[in-house]
């Protein structure tokens, strides 16, 4: 009797058991009050917020770990969640979905420690993850769990797609904006090729990397991977600004080269806040005017993780994958020597995907920090050493270009630069972390993290580039 009067005050044991969910949402968003959050000045804080600027971007397969283990989700308070009644509800997000922009400065911020009673929070929380957990636990009766090997294949297959469709964006922007079309850059400027390529990605990025990240991740945690990582990751290409800047130097114009930097920057970081302000204001619309409509509100009941959506996705997109690689190859034997535009194009096509794929391994650094005690967790490592090793290898296969000058070492060479080492680099990632940096409590550590970034690719690219071309007499 006691037992059935403790299940019936708890709820019985699915109640208890989404209490103990509850508990561990609460315990993590204590941790990880940050978004729009007022941030403490402790050092717990200080770790938390210096791991979230440096997960802002990206974090690599760890975001295929996190769907597995508790330890690395994340609860988040929402500021669209606070009702008319003034109960805050939680939404739950992978660590890889949390907002990029914060600032204790602002007026509108709120601490979880401090605005909540804990005993609101408790029933707030234990509410939500009640009802998600009935419906967490019904779902998953029905289903057969994904295993690990096909989400690394699915994921990897969304990453080579949407990394191919970022190669031919990049590719074709800069034939638009260059001389003989529009006519807005040139090599010979401080406005470069990629500039466009590197201001459209920045600006998509705010849409689908920040504000609506989290709800394409409701339909699919691969297609959000695949649309900020793989697309708009590989529209934009650090190594391929970095280049261009040398390019200048080498010819003496340092003044158009620090300008090209500079506007490069200035123009990519604007881009990431218009991009956000758009997207916010086009979600309050479909909130106040659209969300009615029966194709909005169809598209969030989509599920496409379950196991045989999944396993029929991945074949299909591998099937696509292989049919693409395979035009690409046969197109390049075809145009190789007659057509060098095309054939670089199609090069970087079938080279890009693994630009893509060591790019987002790589982010799995990103909030580790260094050393057994983590320090500096607050840099992107991952991303920082994509942007220094493509920015590297981009210079030698410019001097490469240079000592050899022929046809066949020009195609292929540029048709690495173009995909592979144009997809192992990004801006896009790069400045959605610097965005989220300067809208940290300390603002430094943007400027600290894009000074480093840039010195360090433009330092080794004049010594593998620069230096040869200058000793060498190269034209």
């Amino acid at each position: 009797m006691r037992k059935d009067r403790e299940e019936m005050t708890l709820g019985g044991p699915r109640r208890s058991k989404s209490l103990n969910r509850a508990s561990s949402v609460k315990s993590s968003l204590r941790r990880h009050s940050f978004g729009s959050f007022h941030v403490s000045h402790n050092q717990g804080d200080d770790d938390t917020e210096s791991e979230a600027v440096s997960e802002a971007g990206d974090i690599g397969d760890r975001a295929l770990h996190s769907r597995r283990s508790s330890e690395s989700g994340r609860g988040r308070i929402s500021i669209d969640n606070v009702v008319e009644s003034g109960v805050i509800v939680p939404i739950l997000e992978d660590a890889s979905l949390q907002p990029t922009g914060f600032s204790p400065h602002k007026t509108t911020t709120f601490n979880t420690e401090s605005a909540l009673p804990s005993s609101t929070l408790d029933i707030a929380l234990g509410s939500s993850a009640d009802g998600t957990a009935q419906l967490e636990d019904k779902k998953n009766e029905n289903e057969k769990a994904i295993p690990w090997i096909l989400e690394y294949i699915s994921c990897l297959s969304f990453l080579a797609l949407f990394g191919i469709l970022g190669v031919i964006t990049r590719f074709y922007l800069q034939k638009l904006f260059g001389p003989r079309v529009i006519g807005a850059t040139t090599d010979q400027s401080y406005m470069y090729p990629d500039l466009p390529s590197n201001m459209v990605g920045s600006f998509l990025m705010g849409w689908f990397g920040v504000v609506f990240k989290g709800d394409i991740s409701e339909v699919s945690d691969n297609l959000a991977i695949g649309l900020t990582t793989g697309f708009l990751g590989s529209l934009t290409t650090f190594s391929g600004w970095n280049q261009k800047m040398l390019d200048l130097s080498v010819r003496g114009h340092w003044v158009f080269a620090i300008l090209g930097i500079l506007i490069g920057l200035f123009l990519a970081a604007y881009s990431i806040i218009f991009g956000i302000e758009t997207a916010k204001g086009f979600k309050w619309l479909k909130k106040r005017f659209i969300r009615e409509m029966k194709f909005f509100s169809s598209i969030y009941s989509w599920d496409l993780d379950q196991y045989n959506t999944y396993l029929t996705g991945t074949v299909v997109l591998l099937l696509i994958l292989g049919v693409v690689w395979g035009v690409c190859i046969a197109f390049t034997k075809k145009q190789f020597y007659s057509d060098h535009s095309h054939a670089e194009l199609l090069l970087g096509c079938i080279v890009g995907p693994f630009g893509v794929w060591i790019r987002w391994f790589l982010a799995r650094l990103n909030g580790r920090g260094l050393g057994k005690k983590p320090v500096l967790r607050w840099v992107p490592f991952g991303t920082l050493a994509a942007n220094i090793l493509a920015a590297a290898v981009m210079a030698a296969l410019a001097t490469l270009k240079k000592a050899v000058n022929t046809d066949k070492c020009n195609t292929v060479a540029t048709g690495i630069q173009l995909g592979f080492l144009g997809c192992l680099s990004t801006v896009s990632t790069f400045i959605a972390e610097f965005n989220a940096m300067r809208q940290s409590s300390h603002t430094w550590r943007a400027y600290a993290y894009a000074t480093s970034t840039i010195v360090i690719s433009f330092a080794l690219g004049t010594l593998i580039y620069s230096v040869p071309v200058w000793v060498k007499g190269y034209d």
